[in-house]
């Protein structure tokens, strides 16, 4: 009995025959009804050459079932899925409309539903082909431009062709594996930056939207390519974490830095029974920890269905991951105020043994986040969660200041100390960051959007006002709100900037 492959669907599009008759488009959205301002599958076009030598070239853009998907790792709830087959498939009823999955995807082929506030995308009419039938942008498409088989199934025309002719796949870099071939394609369809923007954003048949979170198409200075391409048709796609997630990384660096800040000060100063330590740090920890929730939830497009979570745990996913951090980080803190009311202080050294892991876990889980954001180049440095621990030590070393003049002046001193040294560090950081060179086009835009475009004077505002806070020990209170202040304009330039640069 001869072994039979399982089926693995595939696709290949095959641009030499598309005409740019968007039936494909209107096809998906009628059958998969799909709502007016978003789509599951569109037709991008792009005028390469110089009149009179030019020609206009089509490339079909959806969801590239990836072998290796982005947005299946990130997803928290499992609600975007592999099939066995290989299509890339969601399940609206645990989407909790977190996002994720838009950060992570490289291809831009996932959206919010404005009408049911859920994450979807093209699954391959996997409805239809469950039945026999083909999906509807195959069956569509005049010019069998569109071609869905088994790439298991050496008779499928979508084998022979990926087998025997030259095709090629989106960002291979990336390492997802696409199951989308495109056969014929122009690269400046291909590349999100390698077609300028058209004089004005005035398209073919439409104006693209602008405004805070509006993500344009194609290269919004010179052109990323050898030749001379023109956007004349392309979508404008929103950005998917807001400021409110700007505003979590920084209400989550000073719940897990005064934690942190306050057990140094104890260690260094071989006191336990200080307040800091005891109430001030669990309280203002505790406080800013249930802040940061409520600005997680309430970025969610279904807060009602946040539990899911934990019930739907998905543990490759760094939200499910950062979620329970937080969860044993919150029972330590609470513990470390229950122990003071106790008056049990001999117990505080042994608790800072468990919380000082989940307080470091809890301040830089953000950056492993932001990493599984495969789409975001400006996210993917290794220094990133060394920067956020000593974010979370200038934050937190700020917030305890205050406390520190009234209940424990004694460690005043320390805690300038603390805020300015890592004060230099982050401004080293940044440094760094502006002046080594970014190893992909996508990255070094996104670098410029935060230092000279957009998010420039957040970005400033932040650096300057950090640097103030350098000479903590001379200046003295007057670091507080400079280093606060400065660390949440940088964080929202940081986070905004990184998702800024087209990716369709």
């Amino acid at each position: 009995m001869a072994f039979e492959s399982p089926t693995l669907w595939a696709k290949v599009l095959d641009q030499s025959r598309c005409i740019g008759c968007h039936a494909c488009t209107t096809a998906c959205k009628s059958e998969n009804e799909v709502p007016i301002s978003v789509t599951r599958t569109y037709v991008k076009s792009v005028d390469v050459g110089s009149f009179p030598q030019a020609r206009r070239a089509f490339a079909v853009t959806r969801c590239n079932h990836c072998e290796n998907a982005p947005c299946v790792a990130a997803c928290p709830t499992q609600a975007m899925y592999r099939r066995s087959d290989g299509i890339v498939d969601f399940d609206k009823s645990a989407c909790i409309g977190c996002k994720a999955c838009i950060a992570a995807c490289p291809y831009d082929a996932i959206f919010i539903n404005p009408e049911d506030h859920s994450a979807e995308k093209c699954n391959l009419c996997a409805h239809r082909l469950d039945m026999g039938l083909e999906p509807a942008c195959v069956t569509v498409c005049p010019a069998e431009a569109i071609l869905v088989g088994d790439l298991n199934d050496p008779r499928s025309k979508v084998a022979q062709i990926v087998n025997r002719q030259p095709v090629t796949v989106r960002k291979p870099e990336k390492e997802t594996k696409p199951k989308l071939f495109y056969k014929g394609a122009h690269q400046a369809t291909l590349d999100p930056l390698a077609a300028a923007r058209p004089t004005g954003g005035i398209y073919a048949w439409a104006e693209q939207p602008r405004g805070a979170g509006q993500v344009g198409a194609g290269h919004p200075g010179q052109r990323n390519s050898s030749a001379a391409a023109l956007l004349s048709y392309d979508v404008s796609h929103v950005a998917p974490w807001d400021w409110r997630v700007s505003l979590y990384t920084w209400t989550k660096g000073i719940a897990a830095g005064a934690y942190l800040v306050a057990v140094l000060v104890a260690l260094l100063l071989g006191d336990w029974s200080g307040p800091l330590v005891g109430w001030v740090a669990p309280i203002v920890s505790g406080a800013f920890l249930a802040f940061t929730g409520i600005l997680l939830i309430w970025d969610l497009k279904h807060p009602e269905r946040f539990y899911m979570i934990f019930t739907r745990a998905h543990w490759r996913s760094w939200l499910v991951r950062g979620a329970f951090a937080i969860g044993a980080y919150s029972a330590i803190l609470a513990l470390h105020f229950i122990a003071t009311l106790s008056g049990l202080t001999s117990v505080q050294p042994w608790l800072a043994v468990l919380g000082v892991p989940l307080a470091v876990l809890t301040g830089i889980y953000t950056g492993y986040l932001f990493a599984q954001a495969k789409a975001r180049d400006l996210w993917q440095s290794p220094l990133l969660p060394p920067h956020l621990l000593v974010q979370a030590l200038i934050a937190g070393s700020a917030a305890l200041l205050p406390f520190a003049v009234i209940f424990q002046p004694g460690a005043v001193s320390l805690l300038l100390a603390i805020l300015g040294i890592n004060a230099a560090l982050h401004v080293l950081f940044v440094l760094s960051e502006m002046t080594m060179g970014h190893p992909t086009a996508h990255a070094h835009l996104a670098m410029h959007e935060m230092t000279h475009g957009r998010y420039g004077r957040w970005f400033w505002a932040g650096g300057i006002l950090v640097a103030v806070a350098v000479p903590a020990p001379w200046i003295g209170l007057f670091a507080v709100p400079a280093a606060l202040l400065g660390l949440i304009a940088y964080e929202h330039a940081y986070v905004q900037a990184g998702q800024c640069v087209p990716l369709a």
